[in-house]
């Protein structure tokens, strides 16, 4: 393996001559398909070329060494493998989530108006007055003060009086 290291071809040559069968069969039986197998297998080949510096014979056999690089090249495709299948999955199961219930949303929304309005006949006179103009005319504070000639002060305590009244009968929590 140091021979291997320093880059000679011909101790490359013996070395994979030696571990190539052990490393196919190995792969093979974490893998199961023949043609992934091979591609992993030469993966790990590959591998043992570029890296064989980092071979360490205080650790174990080269034939140890490069058969765990390829045992955990082979879990890595197959982790790989089952990641993409729940990909596919996760997004198979997302085209068939239902449309947008249209007729749903506008039975509610309807439901909601009707609170609303319900609520809105529980104010007072001049509650329901400066809320509906503030909030559904969209006039401001004082445009609302002027039109109903009163002072700002007073559109302000109908407003505020008026929505913790709206909020309480629509249940809002706040």
């Amino acid at each position: 393996m140091g021979l291997v290291a320093r880059g000679d071809q011909e101790a490359f040559g013996a070395v994979y001559d030696a571990v190539c069968g052990p490393v196919l069969g190995l792969v093979r039986s974490v893998l199961r398909d023949p043609a992934q197998s091979e591609e992993v297998a030469q993966e790990v080949l590959v591998e043992v070329w570029r890296t064989a510096a980092a071979y360490r014979e205080n650790r174990g056999s080269a034939m140890n060494w490069v058969l765990t690089m390829a045992h955990r090249r082979a879990v890595d495709r197959v982790r790989s493998a089952q990641a993409a299948t729940d990909r596919e999955q996760r997004a198979a199961l997302l085209d068939r989530t239902p449309a947008f219930d249209e007729v749903a949303e506008q039975v509610e929304a309807r439901l909601e108006r009707e609170q609303v309005r319900r609520c809105m006949r529980s104010l007072t006179e001049l509650q329901r007055q400066s809320v509906s103009l503030a909030y559904y005319r969209g006039l401001t504070y004082r445009e609302v003060a002027e039109l109903l000639t009163v002072p700002l002060g007073t559109v302000k305590t109908r407003l505020r009086d008026g929505l913790i009244r709206l909020r309480d009968c629509l249940g809002v929590t706040a």
